[in-house]
């Protein structure tokens, strides 16, 4: 159909060829990995956000605990242990010997203050998100045993405290840092507009890792970060498009747990009506879009996904219907829903591959069913704004580009942060789901499951809150100087103490 040739041409134009500016050779132990982006800040309590995390996680900053990206599994990283001491309250043993990178020590004090500063709302704190409106309280038991406390119960703490990351107790409590500080085998050597530098410390708790020095650059197409990679000016970029995944001794592919979808804005007109939502998600030709993220791509019916503890594997996604779709336009039009008013499909440079052209081909779909839209295109700071609360007050009728990251192993992190009236992410009010919710994080075992997978069956066949895209399979290109793979969660985080070299 027409909108298919569209993507096919697309995709043709996006295979040509770019020059390829100068950076300088990684040589020795040192590296140099190539980013679709500039991070939009290096403050570890953002580090939930792939432009952060990508940098930060593992590497400068570490948390309590870990989550094993290749079965789910809760492992020590910070902490060697723990155990549940009441309904409420979890134990953890610290590890010993640890130090920062400014030389304080690592103590139950230290995971105190880290802690609370991640939870004070002094400033925006994304990984707090993921505890939905839960609040911590953090006690010192002895230098090395903390017991983390929270209102609501949470069976699952020691998974979610995998994102709060520690910092030093120098570090500014108050407001976000460029600067951090941390317990990882890498501390930060520079930070500019052109790259941000890692260099190894001595003095790591763990083991050493072979890479010495870690450079960061960034450059927005992907096929001139393939080119980096094939010259050898670059040794490890993690994204690229479909289209440049061409050398199968250099390119690998990676289910990476992330569901690209689009958010609605439902505090206005006219997103506040369900038949306008229904009919965003029945206007895509999600056959031709899927052209523009390959053959693995899932098509996706809730944000966690397959494997994923709530994952609904019952939820069919929504098909095409044009038709169907302009009946329901003007439905809501007939009942004095005011369909004309312009809708600003805001996405994010870079946010994946191929990220615009989707958008792009999204809007001729819905401007075919009779909605009026415009597309703007944001840098990561300017997009950041929508994404989390308090949201622009003078926004408009708002369709943003998301990607949603879960590979924790539970839809506790994904659902109070989307669908909770709390939910730093949400768009939603709703008092039922919201108890709906609470009861789900409340319960452990079969009874969590069917709860989460009710919850996305409201949210997808009821109350249509967002249009979910697809689970997305990722591509990377990595040089032949390095022994390294791409795992589930690579789009969160790139460990340098896991890259060997031939």
């Amino acid at each position: 159909m027409k909108t298919s040739r569209i993507l096919t041409a697309t995709l043709a134009l996006l295979a040509g060829s770019i020059a390829l500016p100068a950076v300088a050779q990684a040589a020795g132990s040192d590296i140099t990995i190539v980013l679709p982006e500039q991070p939009s800040n290096l403050e570890p309590c953002g580090s939930i956000l792939t432009d952060v995390g990508q940098v930060v996680s593992q590497n400068i900053t570490e948390a309590l605990t870990t989550v094993d990206p290749s079965n789910g599994s809760v492992q020590p990283k910070l902490a060697t242990s723990w155990e549940q001491t009441a309904p409420l309250t979890w134990r953890f043993k610290l590890r010993e010997g640890v130090t920062f990178q400014d030389g304080e020590k690592f103590n139950a004090e230290a995971v105190r203050f880290a802690i609370n500063r991640m939870t004070s709302k002094a400033f925006t704190c994304n990984n707090l998100a993921k505890f939905g409106s839960d609040t911590l309280t953090i006690t010192p038991v002895d230098e090395l045993t903390v017991d983390i406390t929270s209102t609501q119960p949470q069976p699952i703490l020691p998974t979610l405290i995998s994102v709060a990351m520690i910092v030093s107790p120098k570090t500014a409590a108050d407001k976000a840092t460029n600067a951090p500080v941390g317990t990882g085998p890498f501390a930060l050597g520079e930070a500019t507009p052109e790259r941000i530098v890692l260099t190894r410390r001595d003095g790591y708790w763990g083991e050493a890792p072979a890479v010495t020095k870690a450079t960061y650059v960034w450059r927005e197409e992907s096929s001139l970060r393939v080119a980096m990679i094939q010259t050898g000016e670059a040794d490890l970029t993690p994204t690229i498009a479909l289209q440049d995944a061409t050398d199968p001794a250099r390119d690998f592919s990676y289910l990476n747990s992330e569901t690209t979808a689009i958010r609605i804005d439902m505090d206005y007109a006219p997103l506040d009506d369900v038949r306008v939502r229904k009919a965003l998600n029945m206007a895509i030709d999600w056959e031709g879009l899927a052209t523009l993220f390959g053959d693995d791509a899932l098509r996706a019916s809730q944000m966690v996904v397959p494997g994923i503890n709530g994952h609904d594997k019952t939820l069919a996604p929504w098909a095409f219907d044009a038709e169907a779709a302009r009946t329901l336009i003007e439905e809501a039009k007939a009942a004095g829903v005011p369909v004309d008013t312009e809708i600003n499909l805001a996405g994010r440079n870079g946010i994946y591959p191929n990220g615009t052209e989707a958008l792009e081909a999204m809007m001729a779909m819905w401007t075919d069913v009779g909605l009026n839209i415009k597309l703007t295109m944001l840098d990561v700071a300017d997009w950041t704004r929508y994404l989390q609360k308090p949201f622009p007050a003078d926004r408009g009728p708002t369709l943003l580009q998301v990607q949603h990251d879960n590979n924790k192993g539970d839809a506790a992190f994904t659902v109070p942060l989307l669908y909770r009236s709390t939910g730093s992410y949400a768009t939603l009010s709703d008092t039922a789901l919201d108890g709906e919710i609470d009861a789900a994080l409340a319960a452990t075992g079969a009874e969590r499951t069917k709860a989460f997978e009710a919850t996305f069956r409201k949210v997808h066949d009821e109350l249509a809150a967002d249009v979910p895209m697809f689970h997305m399979v990722g591509y990377t290109a990595v040089g032949p100087r390095l022994d390294w793979r791409p795992s589930l969660a690579t789009n969160s985080e790139i460990p340098l103490g896991q890259i060997r070299f031939k």
